[in-house]
C-alpha cells in the first residue's frame, strides 16, 4: 500500500492511498485539491510511481521481512 499524505499545520489535509486509487480530502481545502488533482495528471503521475517504484519492489521488500 502506497500512501503519500500532506500536512499544514501538523494537521492532514489531503491523502493519496492506493489502495483508494484517488486523493481524498480532509479539510474543506483539502476536499477542493483532491477534486481538482483527482481530475488531472497529478493522479496519473502518482499512479505511474506506484507501477514504476511500489510494485517493482514489494516482492523484494516482501521477502527481507519474512
Amino acid at each position: 500500500e502506497f500512501i503519500d499524505s500532506y500536512y499544514f499545520n501538523q494537521a492532514e489535509y489531503i491523502r493519496f492511498n492506493s489502495t483508494v486509487g484517488k486523493y481524498v480530502g480532509y479539510t474543506e481545502h483539502g476536499v477542493k485539491n483532491a477534486e481538482t488533482w483527482n481530475k488531472g495528471s497529478v493522479l496519473a503521475q502518482e499512479l505511474g510511481e506506484l507501477e514504476r517504484v511500489c510494485k517493482p519492489h514489494a516482492a523484494i521488500l516482501y521477502s527481507n521481512v519474512l
